[in-house]
């Protein structure tokens, strides 16, 4: 509940939309009740043969309430979709720039579809917070106050009758519904999760399941993934139909014990024979009002596991501690090298404690995934370093872009100009970092979009001439000038178009592009045959010309030459 509370306190800028929503709904509410009740009262009163002018105020209201219902409704809806939308525009603005922050370290152990699913499902789940809970009940309870009046000015015996009724749909019959269900509603979203990211992975590796004849053994875990969403949506139809069968007997005894009650004070004359009709029938009205509370309230336990998988994005702790504006460090101008001084890295773990919106989650202490390394890169070197798996290439690319903190040593940013400066990462924005030092991962994202869009993903707005030019440092021209759409051509899904060489070669151009200083590939040749990745690496020296070059690999063989100098193995932390 601490995170539906925290979800709510989200909608307080837009208080006055939310409470026109409510002006509204009270008004449609009110405007059905009212119109059942002024029916009835005409029914009754023209069955007596009045004179016409007794009925005409009657039948004025009943047009107006008939009217009004429909408007307010519309109103209703209007404002209170317009105040949800709006703030779920927010929630999801605030989760996807902290997964900015958060990624990749940060998100290491989130598999992707369930990341996905967080961020589209649970985030669009949550405007039924609003829309199906709070506002209802806010509207309902404020109706149901009026309609007790209205009754208990007739009879007070019938709206102590409607309130325990109105008590028992709106509360008895939610809890009904959640003994019965026994928590599917809090399971539905964790499962809904674990079913996008089983799936995401299966169809990521469907061409070499394919092709190694597994694909049944893999669809195991996806059906198994199925069916716990489909016992968990089971058991909430199950808990659905509890609730309605509770809230369906309450409303039923309502009218019957309304109805008991008039006759026996129309016999002993305290009530108006014409009047029994509206005692009757307006516990009608109300429970038409009221009915939709039940399945909103069995909503709650969905809604609670959404918002903690939202807030537990939210209060995660970041594995990069940006300096403050005031004392951030400029990075000096003119060529830059690298001097990494005793590095160690531990990336955060799962929090040892809960975070909550006052208090961030500490992070578990881990084993260290590289150290301690020391390295010396001078501007415009070209440094090789090599290691085996697990020895933390990747890490020190990490570190060296700001993705992670250093647990312990220190990166330090150098200048080789006229006078010698050095300036610590740490004292750097991470953002910064990554304008002057770039990334060349062993398996680099293409999007399913265009050649040219994948490029200005580096600088967004580059005109063609410098698309073509990183193209052709990264040994693409040719091949580009074969393709009879050029830079329009399509790469399909994760370069799917594109041959392995092509695929990085195509990064390799991305980086250019986005003219870093410092440009670190990790694997570049990973995914590559032999002549291929040979091919590549005799190229490397004049597209990355005048730039300082960190290659990470554990084929070291392949830089061999005047080109390289090579550094350090990189050995696994004890």
């Amino acid at each position: 509940m601490r995170d539906l509370f925290a979800v709510l306190r989200l909608g307080r800028p837009m208080t006055w939309r939310l409470l026109l929503a409510v002006a509204a709904g009270v008004g449609a509410a009110g405007a059905a009740i009212g119109l059942a009740a002024t029916s009835a009262w005409l029914i009754s009163k023209a069955a007596q043969q009045p004179v016409m002018l007794t009925l005409l105020a009657a039948v004025t209201a009943v047009r107006a309430f008939g009217i009004g219902r429909g408007v307010l409704r519309y109103a209703e809806r209007l404002a209170a979709h317009d105040a949800a939308f709006r703030v779920l525009g927010e929630l999801r603005g605030t989760v996807y720039a902290r997964l900015v922050r958060l990624a990749p370290a940060g998100l290491a152990e989130l598999r992707t579809g369930d990341l996905v699913a967080r961020l589209v499902g649970d985030v669009d789940g949550l405007a039924d917070l609003w829309l199906r809970v709070a506002l209802p009940y806010a509207s309902a309870l404020a109706v149901v106050a009026g309609a007790a009046v209205l009754v208990g000015w007739f009879v007070p015996g019938v709206a102590v009758v409607l309130l325990v009724s109105v008590a028992v749909t709106a509360f008895v019959a939610p809890l009904a519904a959640g003994l019965t269900s026994r928590g599917a509603e809090a399971r539905l979203a964790p499962a809904r999760g674990a079913l996008a990211a089983t799936a995401l992975d299966v169809l990521r590796a469907a061409p070499e399941l394919l092709a190694a004849g597994v694909v049944d053994r893999a669809l195991v875990p996806l059906r198994a993934s199925g069916a716990r969403l489909a016992a968990a949506e089971r058991g909430t139809a199950l808990g659905a139909g509890a609730g309605s069968l509770v809230a369906g007997i309450s409303a039923g005894a309502s009218v019957l014990a309304s109805l008991v009650i008039g006759i026996l004070a129309v016999r002993d004359g305290s009530l108006d024979g014409v009047a029994l009709a509206v005692v009757a029938l307006t516990p009608i009205a109300v429970h038409e009002v009221v009915a939709p509370l039940a399945p909103s309230a069995r909503l709650l336990p969905a809604l609670a596991a959404s918002a903690h998988r939202v807030m537990e994005l939210l209060h995660r702790p970041e594995p990069v501690t940006e300096p403050a504006p005031t004392a951030a460090t400029v990075i000096p101008d003119g060529p830059l090298g690298l001097r990494i001084q005793d590095l160690e890295v531990r990336y955060p773990a799962t929090a040892a404690t809960p975070a909550t919106p006052a208090t961030p989650a500490t992070p578990a202490t881990t084993p260290a995934a590289l150290g301690p390394v020391t390295l010396d890169i001078p501007a415009g070197a070209r440094l090789v370093v090599t290691g085996r798996s697990g020895a933390g290439k990747s890490t020190l690319a990490a570190a060296c872009l700001r993705f992670v903190d250093p647990a312990a040593g220190a990166i330090h940013l150098t200048s080789g100009g006229t006078v010698p400066s050095a300036a610590a990462l740490s004292d750097i924005p991470s953002d910064e970092v990554r304008r002057v030092i770039g990334l060349c991962e062993q398996d680099p994202h293409i999007f399913d979009a265009t050649l040219a869009d994948n490029l200005r993903l580096a600088r967004p707005g580059a005109p063609d001439p410098a698309l073509h030019a990183a193209l052709a440092a990264a040994g693409l021209a040719d091949w580009v000038t074969t393709l009879p759409d050029g830079l329009a051509t399509q790469v399909g899904d994760h370069g799917a178009r594109l041959s392995g060489g092509q695929r990085q070669r195509l990064a390799l151009a991305r980086a250019l592009l986005a003219d870093v200083r410092i440009l670190v590939l990790d694997e570049p040749t990973e995914h590559l045959d032999e002549p291929t990745a040979r091919a590549f690496v005799a190229d490397l020296p004049a597209a990355t010309d005048g730039r300082t070059i960190l290659v990470l690999t554990h084929r070291p063989e392949l830089f061999d030459g005047p080109a390289w100098t090579h550094g350090p193995e990189l050995r696994k932390p004890a």
